[in-house]
């Protein structure tokens, strides 16, 4: 028999949950802008050509913060073509997905488009082509309320009050060679710095995300997170990793374990952010910014083929991984630790949001529908608001074809004190058995099961689609609750929620 305990204390305090770890992100890719957020003439559009069946969704998720341009994108974008009157615009090659982007939607746009998904922007700057002087008129034109030049164009353009953006990327993966504009260690650590510098003399408000290595396999991890904060730590908030993972060997128990790895690339952040503090003798601790993370693999071999055979078109469907029931298990693993590391990682992208590794597709034609990992993402942006709670937990563990050591169940808890609430993240990644799964709550009495949500599915490749949902989270109630102890069979390859409350 599988087993797993786990014991649950509102003393035993990781952190705060901010708010920020469950954001998204829309670049300038695919389909993502264009038949994604913005279509005119769609029976969904509004005014504005936003398509409402998407807001509504992304509302659903209660998206706090969506990082945008990019991405690759943004390494080599002229914000000014996206600002003004449309049909004054220039249509640019985009030289990071062999595009042609038509301009149509640019700053303030997106901007418009926030507001209506009620949620914040995390804007990033072009540090690939271009350089302090524009990313200090950018910040200008969106924040600034004064009678100067960048001032008066925004005013202009029809928008009086600031957009007062207060979280800014400098740059996007500069050590990528397929990055325009990449740079050395060095030569990153410097331009970022003066641009830094720079730019909180323009607005002090503002909290600035330092480029970290575009993921952990990348032969320049970690010595350029090492080097570039050299130059940086002083003057930023955050480090940003990157990371996606696939099943491209199909062994699904290898896959769930995946989520150790990014267990570990954080740890090794956190640790190289913590050496350049003490070289550096400072009392500042850097927190982290995940703003890319997902799974995305799916779609690579038709991708390839759409880059090579028909360059230059507008918004072609790049990206658009279509997910199985084991990605959105991974997903809600992701998710959890994330939720681990509340005490570093104070903002996170699931990248992306719509139709580009997503959890919400459409149908240029029809309507908008909810991927697999639409559901876990929703839960934990929902109820993993709070303190995370340690996870004591004791499992049974299995080995896989990479991985040693690998708890069957993963798991965290959060505490919401206003609303009294407890709620229990967990995934039974073992693809064989069934665990017992125990969990003892007597540290918050009087509380009772509000909710038990499951995932679980025998075909661990079902999909999802427009018309339908074969993926989707139900009721369970086969559990029992006794003296402030719970006890459940866990289901092999689940996604568990389990809810407490007063």
């Amino acid at each position: 028999m599988k087993k797993a305990k786990m014991v649950i204390d509102k003393d035993f305090k990781i952190d705060e949950i901010d708010k920020n770890i469950y954001g998204s992100f829309v670049e300038h890719l695919g389909r993502a802008i264009y038949t994604g957020i913005y279509q005119p003439g769609h029976p969904a559009a509004d005014e504005e050509g936003f398509r409402k069946d998407v807001i509504e969704l992304v509302k659903e998720l209660q998206v706090p913060i969506v990082r945008y341009p990019g991405g690759n994108f943004v390494s080599n974008y002229y914000w000014e073509d996206g600002v003004g009157p449309k049909d004054q615009r220039k249509p640019r090659l985009d030289l990071a997905w062999i595009t042609l982007e038509p301009n149509e939607v640019g700053l303030n746009e997106f901007m418009s488009w926030a507001k209506k998904a009620e949620t914040e922007v995390m804007m990033a700057v072009n540090l690939g082509t271009r350089g302090v002087a524009d990313a200090c008129n950018l910040l200008e034109y969106c924040n600034i309320d004064a009678n100067s030049y960048y001032s008066n164009m925004r005013r202009a353009h029809g928008y009086e009050k600031p957009h007062d953006i207060k979280v800014w990327c400098l740059g996007n993966e500069m050590d990528g060679p397929w990055q325009v504009g990449a740079k050395t260690p060095k030569e990153y650590g410097r331009l970022a710095e003066e641009t830094a510098k720079a730019m909180k003399m323009i607005d002090p408000t503002i909290q600035l995300v330092s480029c970290g290595s575009s993921s952990i396999g990348m032969p320049t991890f970690p010595e350029w997170e090492a080097v570039t904060l050299e130059h940086t730590y002083n003057y930023v908030d955050y480090v940003s990793l990157h990371q996606y993972y696939g099943n491209r060997e199909n062994d699904t128990a290898d896959f769930l374990a995946m989520s150790m790895d990014m267990e570990q690339f954080i740890k090794s952040v956190i640790a190289t952010c913590d050496y350049v503090k003490a070289k550096k003798r400072s009392k500042k601790e850097l927190k982290l910014s995940f703003d890319e993370w997902n799974v995305w693999y799916h779609s690579n071999e038709a991708d390839s083929k759409i880059k090579e055979k028909k360059p230059w078109g507008v918004a072609p469907p790049l990206l658009e991984d279509i997910y199985n029931f084991e990605d959105a298990l991974l997903v809600g693993l992701m998710l959890i630790t994330l939720m681990k590391h509340a005490d570093r990682v104070k903002m996170a992208c699931m990248a992306q949001l719509v139709n580009v590794i997503a959890p919400i597709m459409t149908d240029a034609e029809g309507g908008a529908w909810r991927q697999t990992i639409f559901y876990p993402f929703l839960h934990a942006s929902i109820y993993g608001r709070g303190i995370a709670l340690e996870p004591v937990i004791e499992t049974t563990k299995h080995d896989t074809s990479k991985h040693t050591d690998v708890s069957d169940v993963e798991a965290i808890a959060v505490y919401n004190p206003e609303k009294e609430e407890v709620t229990i993240f967990a995934v039974n990644r073992n693809v064989d058995d069934d665990v017992n799964f125990t969990s003892d709550i007597r540290g918050f009495e009087g509380y009772k099961v509000l909710e038990y949500i499951v995932m679980e599915n025998d075909d661990m490749k079902a999909v999802n689609s427009l018309n339908n949902q074969r993926v989707k989270p139900h009721n369970k109630t086969d559990y029992t609750f006794d003296d402030g102890i719970f006890t459940t069979n866990m289901k092999k390859c689940s996604w568990n929620v389990i809810r407490f409350g007063k």
